[in-house]
């Protein structure tokens, strides 16, 4: 080793000198690192941001790349490092893989049990890259920090910079520092003996790429228990149906994916099997596959063997030329030497020699397995031509032989996002599955271990302007078709009706972190029986995710949805033993009272969650008192367009929520300035969401006020807390002045003693405005009396009607004459008719 090799040590580049200095406490290091935990959130993010370096090259770290790969193969390879580094491309692997975003959270996978799971990483992993392939070695490094470990890479002497290079750069796209210290790269020949034994003998796994001779001999420098994951040499095939054997269109597919990189990835064909025992059919399918190798060969030169490997091409091609004799083989091959067909009676499987070498072999479809099972450790890839049923028939066939991956001819070398590999899952590879048993006592309404320990790693909000409805709502005119699997539209209570899209995935995604956040309110699937009394329909959303989420937790749910017919739904209730109702509060109120007799002889509804308004404390004294319930919580803070907020656990009181950190990170804004608020002072709530894949909602303002609240949560989580102040929309101006609803509202509880709704309705008039405050008949006295109150609490109504600007009056009406919005049946609270 050379002094002038620097290597890439946790952030730092050091010479050989201090890299051999702390290789000797690498498990030291590995001990405090890994103390640490490593959201996956964070490695996405990084990666991400170098994605989109990679694909423009006109970035500073494209070029820099570019200069470390031979002409000609910068940009593909630098497009499949931009691919494999995307978001979409790593969350659809955590979700194949690891089963969700975040794996490493300590959840529930059965929610009924108070049992714990979670992905923890192995500890450090040493990654013992191939000189032949540049993307394999980083892409490595990524999978192990997917993974949470600290990753050791070692490459060739001769290798270039562009594995830590890239490395370098995701560790600076990350500000917290926790991707830089769990990444070192030493370049270094396999010949350095104390180098190698001081890698290998402190870790915990190897993950080496090579043939028999390379895995044995880090197996042997393996200590006891380390993990040692093979990625060794394969082989893969093609295998035709006489059918598929006629299609010259297919013959050149297959001609495409031998002249790809030269044979020399993993899933080239070395082999074109044919479903026949006839050598002469054999012979003439391999001199019309020849003609269609030498079209597409031609069209795309071929760079020259080394000595090594061209001598092994000329002795393979002589020993099948002499074996012609025999009426063996058939030898088809371009004068300039620079691609060859080897037809070949015999069936057993042989390597080729690579460099467009190619054998060609019979394999009637009844012996495939006991032919090929003998190759059992070494076979990857079968390229399958045939009909459907062929298809199905042989992929059965070929793995049980040993194959684990079968394509289409001519796509041989591509893949899909969170493919396995050789059979395997590298994630899971680089994991441990770990559990918590705990007393279902104690942890009933805990559903992440994690919010116990310490506040969530959150990314900053994104330098970006603040997004409204408006600009939401124009962005779904040009959203791809592949991010739009659900369509949704909000209850149109504080405007016209908006549209929401989500991916399944998105979806599954909300609706999980949403359940865990229902334990975190009390909710027992594993006892509590419940009714999901949400409305349906019209695109509405709130039906269909309760009972999403419901699902999810494993949960006996009654279906019913919120409906006109009140004694039905009563009678539901009271015949299937529901304990616990989900709806809207002012379908609940209704309810209630409308079945006030059977519902108060029953006396089984324990438990009340709602969502989209509040109850408020004289309906929640009303519930209690006459009615039995004896728990009234919110089910979850959310909005059509950005899903699941928040969430209430067993402490909060009133409005206050945990902010589900999972999906989303909160600014509170200044109500009339675009600037952060002081902690704990109320402002406008500005939500980015992180976890979608297409409609990414940046700094969106939701249309609400809150604040934090600070300090520790009784519940033990350290999640952050917000209290909900209201909407903008409950401050209107009327008559010159501001009026707050919310103030009217809490004037009828407090001076009147009032538990029902409150509607303002707001209306011109010949020369002065008019505004009606709307009041239930069954809880409201006197309607002048009222009046009186409200002049008296309120003084912008007392001086709009002084100075000649407003008409207030006070009327008393039935419940039901009450407006609400069509699909959500939510309270309007606020109808302005001017």
């Amino acid at each position: 080793m050379t002094s002038s090799v620097l290597h890439l040590w946790q952030g730092e580049w050091v010479d050989g000198t201090e890299a051999g200095r702390r290789l000797t406490g690498l498990s030291d290091s590995a001990g405090r690192v890994l103390a640490r935990p490593l959201p996956t959130e964070v490695v996405l993010d990084a990666c991400a941001a170098v994605a989109g370096d990679l694909a423009d090259p006109a970035s500073n770290l494209y070029g820099r790349l570019a200069g470390h790969l031979p002409d000609g193969e910068a940009a593909p390879v630098l497009a499949e490092l931009a691919a494999a580094l995307t978001r979409q491309a790593l969350e659809r692997k955590l979700r194949r893989e690891l089963g969700g975003l975040r794996p490493e959270r300590l959840t529930r996978p059965d929610a009924r049990e108070t049992v714990y799971e979670a992905w923890a990483p192995v500890g450090l992993l040493v990654h013992i890259a191939p000189s032949n392939a540049a993307a394999v070695a980083p892409l490595s490094v990524v999978e192990g920090l997917l993974a949470g470990n600290l990753n050791v890479l070692k490459t060739s002497s001769a290798d270039t910079d562009l594995a830590p290079e890239l490395l370098a750069a995701l560790g600076a796209a990350d500000a917290t520092g926790l991707i830089a210290e769990r990444v070192v790269v030493l370049r270094f020949s396999s010949s350095r003996r104390d180098w190698l034994e001081a890698l290998c003998g402190q870790a915990d796994a190897i993950a080496v790429w090579g043939g028999e001779d390379a895995v044995r001999a880090v197996g042997e420098l393996a200590p006891s228990g380390c993990r040692v994951v093979e990625w060794g040499h394969r082989i893969s095939f093609a295998y035709l149906t006489r059918g598929a054997a006629a299609d010259d269109t297919l013959l050149d597919a297959l001609a495409e994916d031998v002249c790809r990189f030269e044979q020399q990835a993993c899933s080239s064909p070395q082999v074109v099997y044919l479903d026949t025992d006839d050598a002469e059919e054999l012979f003439a399918v391999a001199g019309r596959f020849a003609e269609r190798l030498s079209k597409v060969s031609d069209a795309r030169p071929a760079p020259l063997p080394g000595a090594a490997e061209q001598a092994e091409i000329t002795t393979v091609q002589q020993l099948a030329r002499l074996e012609q004799h025999l009426g063996l083989t058939r030898v088809f091959a371009a004068r300039d030497g620079s691609w060859r067909v080897l037809a070949d009676t015999r069936p057993a499987l042989d390597a080729s020699p690579l460099h467009r070498s190619v054998w060609v072999k019979p394999l009637p479809r009844n012996a495939v397995t006991a032919t090929l099972r003998p190759m059992r450790r070494y076979l990857q890839t079968a390229a399958v031509a045939g009909g459907r049923a062929d298809v199905a028939e042989l992929s059965r066939a070929l793995f049980a032989a040993g194959v684990t991956r079968v394509t289409p001819v001519g796509s041989m070398l591509d893949g899909y996002d969170g493919e396995p590999h050789d059979g395997v899952y590298a994630l899971q590879r680089y994991s441990r599955r770990v559990g918590v048993r705990a007393p279902g006592s104690d942890f009933g309404a805990v559903a992440c271990l994690d919010d116990l320990v310490a506040p969530p790693v959150l990314p900053p909000a994104p330098d970006a302007p603040l997004l409204g409805k408006e600009g939401v709502q124009r962005a779904l005119a040009t959203l791809d078709a592949r991010h739009a699997h659900l369509y949704f539209r909000s209850g149109g209570s504080t405007g016209a009706p908006a549209l929401s899209v989500f991916t399944c995935d998105d979806y599954d995604n909300q609706m999980r972190a949403a359940a865990h956040g229902l334990l975190a309110a009390g909710f027992d699937p594993a006892r509590d029986r419940a009714a999901n009394l949400f409305y349906c329909g019209g695109m509405y959303g709130s039906f269909i995710s309760f009972f999403s989420i419901l699902e999810r937790l494993g949960a006996t749910q009654i279906p019913m949805a919120a409906g006109p017919d009140h004694t039905v739904v009563a009678e539901a209730l009271v015949a299937h033993g529901v304990d616990t109702v989900f709806g809207m509060p002012s379908y609940l109120w209704q309810l209630f009272h409308a079945e006030a007799d059977r519902l108060r002889a029953y006396g089984g509804v324990r438990t009340v969650f709602y969502g989209g308004e509040h109850f408020t404390a004289e309906q929640r004294r009303v519930l209690h008192e006459e009615f039995g319930v004896e728990t009234i919580r919110s089910a979850a803070y959310g909005s059509t367009d950005l899903g699941p907020l928040g969430y209430q656990c067993t402490a909060c009181e009133g409005s206050v929520h945990h902010v589900l950190t999972e999906l989303h990170t909160l600014e509170i804004l200044d109500p009339l300035e675009d600037r952060p608020v002081t902690p704990g002072e109320p402002g406008r709530l500005v939500f980015t969401t992180r976890t979608r894949s297409g409609q990414r909602l940046e700094r969106y303002e939701i249309g609400d006020l809150g604040r934090a609240v600070p300090g520790p949560c009784a519940c033990g989580s350290h999640v952050p807390r917000l209290e909900l102040l209201g909407r903008y929309g409950d401050v209107v101006r009327v008559g010159t002045y501001f009026v707050n609803y919310r103030r009217v509202l809490r004037a009828a509880q407090e001076r009147l003693a009032y538990h029902g709704e409150v509607q303002l309705l707001i209306a011109p008039g010949a020369g002065r405005e008019r505004l009606t405050v709307r009041l239930d008949e069954q809880y409201a006295g006197d309607a002048a009396a009222a009046r009186e109150v409200l002049i008296a609490e309120i003084p912008e109504l007392a001086s709009a009607e002084a100075e000649g600007l407003l008409d207030l009056s006070v009327e008393t009406t039935p419940r039901e004459s009450f407006e609400r919005t069509a699909t959500s049946g939510k309270l309007r609270t606020v109808i302005d008719l001017r």
